[in-house]
């Protein structure tokens, strides 16, 4: 075992000894020094699939009920296998893979490939158009695509000398399939330092563009540590996540933090969301600990919960805040408190409330061992009891990005003062507990999806019919909140509900659907004396009631989805 090796398992053994001492846990840990440290090679092969080789790794069931479940040794293999394949076809260290699979085993034996060669991994959901890949090939300057066959039709029109890699039969690119049957790859004798680039996330913004935010190879596999804390992962346990490949929360509890404690990441696909199909699977495969944002415990609860009895430990919510009725239902059913954790694409989880310890209603919590957070008040940068919510740079936690690649001026401001922004207020109380009241800017976050109102309003802009345009979140009790337009009409428009269908029909188009407006109400637009359009003014017109003169999508069968 390497000293890099034996420091980060040092360090994730802390936690795992300290998992109900809150305080022993967040005074004593520090993050584990390492300089030469690939996770894939080092951890997952060398320790987990070395140690534990017949224990459960990946574990997918799908709706129809079939699945497939692999053990550390045989995804060490399979990953390895898959490595020396790449390695065959040009993918060298550094090299940058957009990887743009769904929950399938692929996925996870990519991921791991791509880090035992080095390379750099952009993950992208299967939700994005061909526009949007455009723009990552072009930024994240992609040498690799590695996609599902139904998904390569988005790729016909995409310039640029990048390899195809198609899992599934698709003309013209090469065929993952062939990765079985290669020589495994041997990464000894060849280094990764910490500070390389492993994850290029787009994540969206109040720009015109996404932002890029690089992670490393110490980073996110070893600050994920902190997640695993704050989830309170054992070896063994049965991990199911409720998140969609792509986004930095899929990461976080689908590869890093179940691995991290040598537990298995499981997987429940379904074309629709159903609870009672989730809760089945839940009872049947003897789920430990669960992963799911707010959206999908306000489902979950509309079930009789005590009609299923299962082997849940600990039960957890992030991506959003979490309605206090919430936690009461679970709790009354399952005896588990939900706890809710706080995080971003630019760190690990920062906040939350860990494992045996008090909850307050509507708090996320405080913050996890290694993180040193303050509030600041954004006029004044003083810190106090309410403000934004930062990382102090004086402690600069190990799970921090990089920054945001290739944008010198976005990264002074992040980092400005000495602190990390992450653009969210919140209070704090007595006992450090911290409270989520808003964004400091507009994005919003609907499903468990993050929305930039300026891309939204860009795509409605296309259309005829709208002069003026400003998205805003409007209050839906499954999603949290649905993208809503304010909409000033073009000269020779009238606000109809033909004109309302139109514009809702072209966003269906054009935007991917977690990004849909599904309302929209004509009128002139509030600003400020400098021309620009008051979004805070508009927020605050929306309530539970459906306003006079809003058009909704659900109003025209043919929109629906």
């Amino acid at each position: 075992m390497t000293p890099d090796v034996a420091t980060f398992r040092a360090a994730r053994d802390f936690l795992l000894a300290r998992a109900d001492d809150y305080e022993t846990a967040r005074s004593g840990f520090r993050w584990p020094d390492v300089t030469g440290f690939n996770w894939a090679a080092d951890w997952f092969d060398g320790v987990l699939a070395a140690e534990t080789p017949d224990q459960p790794a990946l574990w997918i069931v799908e709706q129809d009920g079939s699945e497939t479940k692999l053990t550390f040794a045989e995804l060490a293999d399979r990953s390895s296998r898959v490595a020396g394949w790449l390695r065959a076809h040009g993918v060298e260290r550094g090299n940058r893979i957009l990887l743009m699979l769904g929950n399938q085993v692929e996925l996870w034996e990519t991921m791991l490939a791509a880090m035992k060669l080095g390379a750099v991994v952009i993950p992208a959901t299967t939700l994005l158009t061909s526009a949007d890949l455009a723009d990552r090939i072009e930024r994240g300057d992609v040498s690799h695509v590695v996609t599902g066959a139904a998904d390569t039709a988005k790729f016909e029109d995409l310039t640029g000398d990048w390899t195809k890699i198609s899992v599934g039969p698709a003309e013209g690119w090469l065929a993952y399939e062939d990765a079985a049957g290669a020589e495994p790859y041997d990464a000894s004798g060849e280094t990764t330092h910490a500070g390389d680039t492993l994850l290029l996330y787009f994540t969206s913004g109040t720009t015109d563009r996404p932002k890029l935010v690089e992670h490393t190879y110490a980073s996110y596999p070893v600050g994920h540590l902190s997640t695993m804390y704050w989830i309170g992962l054992r070896p063994g346990d049965v991990h199911l996540n409720v998140s969609s490949p792509g986004w930095a929360k899929h990461a976080w509890s689908n590869v890093f933090a179940p691995w991290n404690a040598g537990a298995c990441v499981m997987v429940f696909n379904y074309t629709r969301f159903a609870a009672p199909a989730m809760l089945d699977v839940m009872k049947r495969c003897e789920v430990t600990s669960f992963c799911a944002p707010p959206t999908v415990w306000r489902m979950l609860i509309q079930e009789n919960l005590s009609a299923w009895q299962l082997k849940l430990r600990t039960v957890v919510a992030a991506g959003e805040p979490l309605n206090p009725e919430i936690i009461d239902q679970v709790q009354k059913h399952w005896g588990l408190p939900i706890r809710d954790g706080y995080g971003q694409t630019e760190t690990t989880a920062q906040i939350g409330n860990s494992p045996e310890q008090p909850l307050k209603p509507g708090s996320m919590g405080r913050p996890l061992p290694g993180y040193s957070i303050v509030l600041v008040d954004p006029v004044t940068g003083e810190q106090g009891d309410e403000g934004e919510v930062c990382i102090d740079l004086s402690d600069r936690p190990m799970a921090l990005m990089t920054g945001y690649h290739g944008d010198a001026e976005l990264n002074d401001t992040a980092m400005a003062g000495g602190f990390y922004h992450t653009g969210d207020v919140a209070t704090k109380d007595a006992d450090g507990y911290i409270t989520f009241v808003g964004r400091t800017d507009d994005v919003f976050k609907a499903s468990d999806y993050r929305i930039s109102p300026f891309e939204l309003e860009s795509v409605l802009l296309q259309h005829d019919a709208v002069a003026e345009a400003a998205v805003v979140p409007a209050p839906d009790p499954i999603r949290l909140a649905v993208p809503k337009a304010y909409v000033t009409l073009a000269a020779g428009h009238e606000g109809t509900a033909e004109t309302a269908r139109s514009i809702l029909a072209h966003c269906g188009r054009t935007l991917a659907p977690y990004k849909r407006v599904r309302r929209v109400e004509f009128g002139e637009l509030p600003k400020t004396i400098s021309g620009k359009i008051r979004r805070v003014e508009l927020r605050g017109l929306e309530g539970d009631e459906r306003r006079e003169g809003e058009f909704r999508e659900d109003d025209f069968p043919d929109l629906r989805s």
